[in-house]
């Protein structure tokens, strides 16, 4: 892990607020599951991306959960928390190993929302077993995925614009 700065801290907690942001301000409820789906994936994608691996963990992971706090999904928070935060350091470690060299940048972030789509769908079902049997946490797969999908759609669409935007922000310190 790089330093951590003043500046890249702020960076991190914009991405965590961001991501609460996105997660709470569009929601489809999914029938049968009580859950929804949110454009907040994209931003935790995004945050793996942009921010140090590690840093990337704890930004998407605190956004996430902090909606789940503030939505009433008491229970998946610590949930929440950890396959967030993995698919933020999955995605931040992936970026930065050779595959950022070696091939097309926007390829790397389809890549990385794929880890998202089976780490999220896979956590949440191994989770929703203890919860709600075996029978509920695969039912919960499909709609887990598209979810995924859509935050991988989002995260490609997004990546060109922040990329700009980060490069002023890096580039008038």
């Amino acid at each position: 892990m790089k330093k951590l700065t003043t500046k890249n801290l702020v960076i991190a907690a914009l991405f965590a607020a961001l991501t609460c942001v996105m997660t709470m301000s569009v929601r489809i409820p999914i029938p049968g599951t009580q859950g929804y789906i949110h454009p907040g994936d994209a931003v935790v994608i995004l945050c793996g991306i942009f921010l140090d691996p590690v840093v990337a963990f704890f930004a998407a992971g605190i956004g996430s959960a902090l909606a789940d706090l503030l939505g009433g999904y008491f229970i998946y928070v610590p949930i929440t928390f950890v396959i967030k935060g993995l698919v933020a350091l999955c995605g931040g470690l992936f970026f930065r190993s050779r595959a950022a060299e070696v091939m097309n940048q926007y390829a790397v972030v389809i890549i990385c929302g794929i880890f998202d789509i089976l780490i999220v769908a896979l956590g949440y079902c191994f989770c929703e077993i203890f919860l709600y049997g075996l029978a509920a946490a695969i039912s919960s797969v499909p709609a887990n995925c598209v979810q995924g999908v859509s935050g991988l759609i989002i995260a490609a669409v997004l990546y060109p614009v922040l990329k700009a935007a980060l490069r002023q922000v890096v580039s008038a310190a």
